[in-house]
């Protein structure tokens, strides 16, 4: 009578705005309010994007499920606390585990890039390893950057860096991976 229904893969322009699309929130309620009501906005906003994509792609990836995670206990401290601080180390939490779980992957034998990235691009265990090491690096320094700006500069400014900085860096420093990944790439033999 009812069939389930079947999963399917989200345009990479439309992940990419479900994926932005709380921080673009959160930034316009700050922009609009304060961080406290940005803060509650930003919460239900990832819940409602995690929903969405679960109901359309009937999984969730590792990567939003932890940002979701990690934005409901801050962002529950930020608003029961009253203190601003929390939603601030968010971001700082969220690289720092990232890089931490890339280097126990790397620590214990498993790479989690590739495990991530396989079906999308194969690499010799070299070319995983030297990109893993790259990212871990790359969230290190993203987690220096946010202390940075969090503790120098206004809520507005912050929010802003986090949505018009962060996700840029972010992006120009996976493109900057293209010639490594071109150099270490194994070539699929062409079925006869």
């Amino acid at each position: 009578m009812f069939e389930a229904a079947k999963p399917r893969k989200l345009p990479p322009l439309a992940r990419f705005a479900l994926d932005i699309g709380p921080l673009a929130i959160f930034f316009a309620v700050l922009r609009l309010s304060d961080i406290f009501a940005a803060t509650a906005v930003f919460m239900v906003a990832i819940v409602a994007a995690l929903m969405i994509g679960f109901l359309i792609e009937r999984r969730l990836s590792p990567m939003p499920i932890v940002t979701g995670v990690v934005v409901l206990i801050f962002g529950g401290l930020t608003l029961y606390l009253h203190d601003k601080t929390f939603i601030k180390l968010k971001p700082t939490i969220i690289y720092t585990i990232f890089a931490i779980l890339l280097a126990s992957g790397i620590a214990t034998g498993r790479n989690f890039i590739k495990t991530l990235f396989d079906h999308a691009f194969h690499l010799t265990d070299d070319g995983w390893r030297i990109l893993t090491y790259r990212w871990i690096v790359f969230f290190v320094a993203m987690a220096v950057l946010n202390e940075i700006v969090w503790r120098n500069f206004s809520d507005t400014f912050w929010a802003g860096f986090k949505l018009f900085g962060a996700i840029p860096l972010t992006l120009v420093f996976a493109m900057a991976q293209t010639p490594l990944v071109l150099r270490y790439e194994v070539k699929q033999e062409p079925e006869s």
